[in-house]
């Protein structure tokens, strides 16, 4: 018989709870008693460890890695506050909570929207790469940085956009703006300087690659070797959505795709992601 832990008036928060206790080796089912939905616990013997998740889960019940382990076990509940759905007003919070994911996804869409209107060429003549021998004697460094805000396409932009906004916006909540800073301006030098040693340099010494990309893979394997290697910290990604953007990084080598892949700007994000998040990992269990 199962042991009953803590009753919702709501499905949405007892099924989200069960979830998490699931995915922590804890069997736990929800079952509606009257109005009531009650966690219940497949073994008594858990019950000590499972109220301390409970209490925790009460204290803040928004933390993604109770979403995170719905989406794990293919399921996709999530708590509804008032107030919620698509309207300035929740757009402006969310800007808010993530305030230098908010930069980059507004920088990006600025020059991209001033490319549209023609000004592309001088944009490219201040933003592009330029080899290494140029910049040691311009010292024009922010070209490090610069490629990473150009796209190319409205597919482009929006595949970058929608992956940065995601991933960007959940290591910033978790871990702090200073840590996503450090992601960003680590992965985009590292990929951006990566890109240009594997390609040829157009007219007056630009390299036309930019894109978001390399930063994107950043994220996502900061954000998957940490889910890895810190799981409390309740950072993760789902093994589908891990494997869709290695699959795509093999396709780009393959040279199949109907677009130029920087596939040297993804390889050097990707990693340079990984092993941000294993050396934060390292650095926190020294201390």
């Amino acid at each position: 018989m199962g042991h009953p832990l803590i009753a919702f008036n709501q499905q949405s928060p007892a099924h989200l709870l069960a979830n998490y206790l699931t995915s922590q080796s804890i069997s736990a089912t929800v079952m509606q008693s009257d109005k009531e939905f009650v966690v219940v616990l497949d073994d008594h013997a858990h019950v000590d460890r499972a109220k301390v998740i409970a209490e925790d889960f009460l204290s803040n019940p928004t933390h993604p890695k109770y979403q995170q382990a719905a989406w794990d076990s293919g399921k996709n509940v999530q708590l509804a506050p008032s107030g919620s759905g698509f309207s300035v007003k929740n757009i402006i919070n969310d800007a808010i909570k993530a305030p230098f994911t908010s930069v980059v996804f507004l920088l990006c869409v600025a020059v991209y929207t001033l490319s549209l209107l023609g000004l592309f060429s001088p944009i490219a003549q201040h933003l592009l790469m330029q080899p290494f021998s140029v910049l040691s004697e311009n010292h024009e460094w922010w070209r490090l940085l610069g490629p990473a805000f150009i796209h190319f396409s409205a597919l482009h932009i929006i595949f970058n956009l929608l992956w940065w906004g995601m991933l960007g916006a959940k290591i910033e909540r978790t871990l702090g703006v200073s840590m996503l800073l450090i992601v960003f301006l680590v992965s985009a030098t590292i990929s951006n300087a990566a890109q240009a040693i594997f390609s040829d340099p157009v007219q007056a010494n630009l390299y036309l690659f930019g894109g978001l990309s390399g930063v994107v893979y950043a994220v996502m394997g900061f954000v998957w070797w940490l889910g890895w290697l810190r799981p409390s910290w309740g950072l993760s990604l789902p093994n589908s959505i891990v494997g869709f953007m290695l699959v795509w990084l093999v396709l780009g080598y393959a040279d199949i795709l109907w677009v130029n892949m920087a596939n040297a700007a993804h390889t050097a994000g990707l990693i340079s992601g990984c092993l941000l998040a294993g050396a934060l990992s390292l650095g926190s269990e020294k201390r």
